[in-house]
């Protein structure tokens, strides 16, 4: 199943969208329970695809690719280096990155998400992957300069924070193992990044149990799983697109902070 969640007219509603380009609508939401069906559909070319979690919690990591580790000339952390974005940095398809006034140095980073679907504490790694609904694809916008500057002093949060900096979409897809899956990253259709899931220090079993560990996961919360190799700048003007086989292509257009 691939979860949209769309507006149509006044009405947002989840559905699933079927390779014919039609969306058959959910009843309430997949993080109440059980996933439903109703046999009504609507086109997709006739709705305005949100991003597919409302308001989620999310949670990102860092230096999680071992081809971005070497890029980046970092030490290879010993456990996941974990950060969060606020809910107001969420995007969804085809929504504007808004490219802040005082930013100077932009980076587009493609990236796996992981959408929790069932209340996760203590799980164990052999279990992790139960309490996923499913990925996305998602784009951990980041401001390096003021990355730079907090990770001097041991955090890692403004730089990640601002609105629109975190893109998600366009669908959760429910039937996918993350362990060797293709990200491409383009930046105005050129392929900036290639990699695979098969590059993660920590895979999504170990990053959800750790997560558990010390904090209880709820459903609609996000994981963005880091990013590979190939970041760089973007801005006001571009186009970038994440694409993962399996799930579609994010695109997001950038505008310039008004």
């Amino acid at each position: 199943m691939k979860i949209t969640r769309f507006k149509l007219g006044d009405v947002v509603a989840y559905g699933d969208l079927r390779d014919d380009g039609t969306i058959e609508r959910l009843s309430g939401s997949p993080f109440d329970g059980e996933v439903r069906l109703t046999g009504t559909y609507v086109a997709a070319n006739d709705v305005t695809l949100l991003a597919p979690v409302e308001n989620p919690r999310i949670f990102g990591a860092g230096f999680n690719y071992v081809s971005h580790i070497k890029e980046t000339g970092w030490d290879t952390p010993t456990v996941p280096i974990l950060f969060v974005k606020p809910e107001s940095a969420l995007a969804g398809p085809n929504d504007p990155i808004v490219y802040p006034k005082l930013g100077e140095v932009i980076h587009y980073e493609a990236e796996l998400v992981a959408v929790i679907g069932r209340i996760a504490r203590r799980v164990s790694e052999a279990d992790a992957l139960d309490y996923v609904l499913g990925y996305t694809c998602g784009n951990d916008v980041s401001d390096r300069v003021i990355q730079k500057e907090e990770m001097r002093f041991g955090c890692l949060f403004a730089g990640k924070a601002f609105d629109t900096f975190a893109p998600l979409g366009p669908v959760i897809s429910t039937d996918l193992m993350a362990g060797n899956l293709e990200i491409v990253g383009r930046l105005n259709g050129e392929v900036k990044q290639r990699g695979n899931t098969s590059d993660l220090l920590f895979s999504v079993p170990r990053l959800i149990a750790h997560l558990s560990s010390f904090m209880t996961l709820v459903p609609g919360d996000v994981i963005m799983t880091g990013t590979p190799s190939g970041v760089g700048p973007i801005k006001p003007g571009d186009v970038f697109e994440v694409e993962i086989e399996g799930i579609g292509t994010l695109s997001n257009p950038v505008v310039a902070e008004q």
